[in-house]
């Protein structure tokens, strides 16, 4: 009995000494961001914000960047990963390797390449549909390039997580079932295999999304302003603003994860009774 008690105690100051590391910060940040010598408490680094020069742009910047991340990662990684299941589970090393080599290529020498690039490409595709396609890249209202950076620095969290959501089901009895009824592939795709990667793609599409909205190097030194780059920009000059946007940013992004997580619980729920 005093082995429990003893564990059940260090247990207790376990959790309490990491909601003490993860919570006094955001304390002090969030009474930072509301304290006026003046007035006292003022809540107007938070209302002000939504009116705040930039904040709309970025935002709707950040959400359409986010968006076609999602969806290029799925659509590239998903077939490939369905694939090499089904027909060459040899390449899954391969592709592992692949898809895991963003962890070990930092992100200034990754901008440094793509600028590079960027800088290359014009002078040498003058002319030609290679040159319209280097100046889309770089278009200020929906920087292509910003997509294609960060769907490689997704690539390693997609990879793990829809790798593990196709290792919880058979995947190639749902295929040869839906196959042996006739369902084209595109049908099994999107009626069989999907639903039963639901919670796999919603994980996901979480993990990019979050990456897209906290990244801020690489959209930084190639001249963009996404929200994270917004937050920086304004803390020169408004930095209670600049920390009631990150409480924000992170206000959302545990809103988003409790969805994910009740839906994975209400789904098991389903299944189970």
């Amino acid at each position: 009995m005093a082995r429990l008690s003893g564990a059940r105690y260090g247990r207790a100051a376990v959790w309490l000494a990491a909601g003490a590391y993860f919570l006094v910060p955001l304390a002090c940040a969030v009474a930072f961001s509301v304290e006026d010598p003046r007035k006292g408490v003022d809540f107007e680094a938070y209302t002000g914000m939504f009116g705040a020069d930039g904040f709309t742009g970025s935002l709707v910047l950040t959400v359409k960047v986010g968006a076609a991340t999602v969806a290029l990662v799925l659509v590239l990684l998903l077939p490939a990963l369905i694939t090499v299941r089904l027909t060459a589970p040899r390449l899954r090393t391969l592709v592992e390797l692949v898809c895991l080599l963003p962890l070990v290529v930092p992100a200034m020498a990754l901008v440094a390449g793509i600028s590079a690039v960027l800088r290359w490409g014009p002078d040498h595709f003058a002319g030609t549909p290679l040159f319209d396609a280097f100046v889309g890249l770089q278009n200020p209202d929906f920087p292509g390039v910003l997509v294609l950076a960060y769907t490689l620095m997704a690539l390693p969290l997609a990879y793990r997580t829809l790798d593990a959501g196709l290792a919880a089901i058979d995947l190639r009895v749902l295929v040869e079932a839906a196959r042996a009824c006739r369902a084209s592939w595109p049908r099994t795709l999107v009626h069989v295999v999907l639903p039963n990667l639901r919670g796999a793609l919603l994980n996901t599409a979480f993990l990019t999304l979050a990456l897209v909205f906290g990244e801020y190097t690489v959209a930084a030194i190639l001249g963009y302003q996404p929200f994270a780059v917004w937050i920086v920009v304004i803390s020169g000059s408004q930095a209670q603003m600049s920390v009631a946007a990150s409480m924000i940013g992170l206000l959302v992004t545990w809103v988003l994860l409790l969805v994910l997580a009740a839906t994975g619980r209400a789904r098991r729920t389903k299944e189970t009774s």
